[in-house]
């Protein structure tokens, strides 16, 4: 059946419900209105504005609980081997009627629009604000027009409003961030978290100059920053991340590539029955954007240096040893995947040979990382004799680091598209504008039914597994097109 037309039906029997509800109760179709929550009972009461970051921070809670999910589907970092989850990603079936976009670009609005009212509604009248709040506002609202650039590209950046470029975002998020980085008395979190955020809307720019001052700058303001969000298990939200890799058990929905494995779950319970929190922004991340710039100026023996600091700053970050023996990799069709620690694994037909990265999950507990983990180590950086190798090592690291954080499917050059939703509402969207259309690069557009395709036998040993496409060799390939700094 049509996709659109399912979502008009869904459309119309929500309005229809709600009309017969409203009028069996009242005779008439009104709004049920809360007088304890309207505007006149917020506007001017102390501690109003951190009232509202916190229900800003549940929001970028609710939207990463959205992107997560099917933005690592739509990467090379998971295959969906069940239809729980979207089915249509795996193959990067990008269409605009997809409810699972709509959700993701709504919460995302969401979190822009909250921490705009949050600025501009609530603060000013707020006697107990101060440049902390303030701070964590406009940290927010970044945050919100970088990730409409990461994961829509071309997207209305206010209700009703015009397609905003990506690079049009980039420069509202670079505003906001600036914003934070200048104000008297910001808290030391938002700022780190703002010159990261400079760093990374500069790096999608491609000016490089600019993204490695703000990444040193983030390294010397917050040598060890990471900014999570919190789910929680009781109030809610509870994790749809942690639901996709580890609470399913047995289900084994999300699978990761092989070369992978050894960083799966990053998010379990950690105790009772606590959420894990999901990383937000991290100090990880400049330097990674340092390097790059690093490598890009053929500056190798200094890039090498980075990378090492890199090893050395994730060797810091907390691990978890989990009890995974739910999770068989293989549910209803045995063999078919790897799951033994002597399994051996090759990114591609012609990449060499690496053990260690696939875990036993039928014994004893394993220990996985929950922040950042990576399986370079310093002798793979001190074997680096060109750019290009390096680039290659890099992008594997970001891969690592990364992983389960929504961000592998931006390095890849893959897109969203502007929702169903807002095409029908918006009179600046009409369906076939560029911003509704998906348009891959052509080095994936030629793979994207591939990208988790993997060759297997456990019968025949020693047991090697084949990675059909290593991406992060393509992405090199295609350097002058995929690299932002080339």
């Amino acid at each position: 059946m049509n996709k659109s037309f399912l979502k008009i039906s869904a459309m119309l029997l929500a309005v229809m419900l709600t009309v017969t509800s409203c009028q069996l109760l009242d005779g008439i179709v009104e709004p049920p209105i809360n007088q304890d929550l309207t505007e006149d009972a917020v506007l001017g009461v102390a501690g109003s504005g951190q009232q509202v970051l916190n229900g800003v921070e549940r929001q970028a809670a609710l939207y990463l609980n959205e992107i997560l999910p099917i933005s690592e589907i739509a990467s090379d970092n998971y295959t969906n081997t069940r239809t729980f989850y979207n089915q249509f990603l795996d193959r990067l079936d990008i269409d605009f009627t997809d409810d699972d976009l709509e959700d993701t670009h709504f919460d995302l609005a969401r979190v822009s629009e909250l921490a705009l009212f949050g600025l501009n509604t609530i603060l000013p009248g707020d006697p107990a604000a101060d440049a902390i709040v303030e701070g964590e506002l406009r940290f927010y609202s970044g945050y919100a027009r970088l990730a409409m650039a990461e994961v829509f590209g071309d997207l209305p950046g206010e209700p009703n409003g015009p397609v905003v470029s990506e690079e049009g975002h980039l420069q509202a998020a670079i505003a906001e961030f600036q914003a934070v980085v200048n104000l008297a008395g910001v808290g030391s979190s938002a700022k780190t978290s703002s010159l990261i955020g400079l760093a990374r809307a500069y790096r999608l720019l491609g000016d490089r100059d600019n993204a490695a001052n703000f990444a040193e700058q983030a390294i010397a303001e917050g040598p060890d920053h990471l900014r999570e969000i919190q789910f929680d298990f009781n109030n809610g939200p509870t994790s749809n991340i942690q639901n996709a890799l580890y609470d399913r058990g047995t289900f084994d929905d999300l699978q990761p590539l092989p070369r992978l494995d050894f960083l799966d779950p990053k998010y379990s319970l950690i105790g009772g029955t606590a959420e894990s929190p999901a990383a937000l922004v991290k100090i990880e991340e400049a330097h990674l954007i340092l390097c790059e710039a690093q490598i890009a100026q053929n500056s190798l023996a200094d890039a090498q240096q980075t990378m090492k600091d890199i090893i050395g700053l994730v060797a810091t970050r907390r691990t978890l040893s989990i009890d995974d023996n739910r999770e068989g990799r293989t549910h209803n069709a045995p063999g078919s995947r790897p799951d033994s620690t002597d399994v051996i694994v090759k990114a591609s037909e012609t990449d060499m040979e690496r053990p260690g990265l696939v875990l036993d999950r039928q014994g004893d507990n394993i220990v996985v990382p929950v922040v950042s983990g990576t399986s370079v180590t310093e002798a793979m950086v001190d074997a680096i004799a060109s750019q290009d190798e390096a680039y290659e090592v890099l992008y594997l690291m970001r891969q690592e680091i990364f992983i389960a954080e929504g961000r592998r499917m931006t390095d890849l050059g893959i897109r969203f598209v502007v929702s169903f939703v807002e095409v029908q509402n918006n009179p600046n969207v009409s369906e076939g504008d560029a911003a509704t259309t998906a348009s891959l690069p052509a080095y994936i557009d030629a793979i994207k039914t591939e990208l988790d395709e993997i060759t297997y036998d456990p019968a025949v040993f020693p047991r090697v597994c084949t990675i059909k496409h290593n991406l992060n060799a393509i992405l090199v390939a295609n350097k002058s097109e995929a690299l932002p700094f080339e």
